[in-house]
């Protein structure tokens, strides 16, 4: 069983960087590679959860709307992707939901920062996915957590998947080691947890090699078209191997039924 999902957002990596990306291209870039996305996944006729911080899906209310028809789940990335307040989480639960007139019950903070239970619950939400279970010097120490899905409170929290000695499948790990060491670290997780929760980005799908964005390689590595070519291959040999994609709402049904 495959969790793929992806953080729809404003592309303001650069701004990390001390790059330059005028707010405009932030959202074009995402947006163009929001599109290859979708393409991958008709082709492959498989579904996906998409977080979106309310900034990105109010600028692009065509594509939420085509994507929620195509089967995909909605869910909240809070309202800005780079700052946060704790009353964002209600807010940008109930604007998405009212705005395309769907049930958003699901929660991914920007660059998978800590967040409260207890805020989390009082917002409304079912589940909470940001937790990366592994150690990342000045990003994450999580060793703490489970590398499987658990309840919190009110709230299922469902960690992104790692693998052997908890190294992260998430997307720097798809772009930078050799796609058959990744899928063997994949396939480990998936025979030891029975699922797959793995996220990427949509200026990942897009050309984020300019100069002037002052990104490191390690990031820009195997990014637009050899992602995308990437990427499909990768689903292909999910699908040949006899994996079912599902939202993480199917994905909740399935386990708490």
């Amino acid at each position: 069983m495959i969790l793929l999902s992806f953080d729809i957002e404003e592309f303001d990596m650069p701004l990390e960087y001390q790059g330059d990306i005028p707010f405009e291209e932030q959202l074009k870039v995402s947006q163009e590679g929001l599109k290859n996305i979708l393409g991958i996944l008709r082709k492959h006729q498989i579904k996906a959860t998409f977080f979106s911080t309310v900034v990105f899906a109010e600028n692009s209310q065509d594509l939420i709307h085509q994507l929620l028809s195509e089967g995909h789940e909605l869910a909240s990335h809070t309202w800005y992707h780079s700052k946060f307040e704790d009353a964002d989480l209600k807010k940008s639960k109930e604007h998405l939901s009212s705005l395309f007139n769907t049930q958003v019950v699901g929660l991914r903070m920007p660059r998978m920062q800590p967040v409260k239970e207890e805020e989390v619950s009082e917002a409304g939400y079912l589940y909470n996915s940001s937790i990366n279970p592994t150690f990342l010097p000045g990003r994450y120490n999580n060793l703490h957590f489970s590398k499987t899905y658990f309840k919190e409170g009110n709230v299922w929290q469902i960690p992104a998947s790692v693998s052997l000695l908890r190294v992260p499948l998430f997307w720097l790990s798809f772009h930078n080691f050799p796609i058959f060491i990744y899928q063997l670290l994949a396939n480990y997780a998936l025979k030891r947890d029975g699922y797959l929760n793995i996220y990427f980005h949509p200026w990942e799908f897009s050309n984020i090699s300019k100069k002037s964005y002052k990104l490191p390689s390690y990031t820009t590595k195997n990014t637009g078209e050899l992602m995308i070519k990437r990427f499909d291959n990768f689903v292909s040999w999910l699908k040949n191997k006899g994996e079912t994609f599902v939202t993480y709402k199917e994905f909740l049904a399935e386990k708490t039924k």
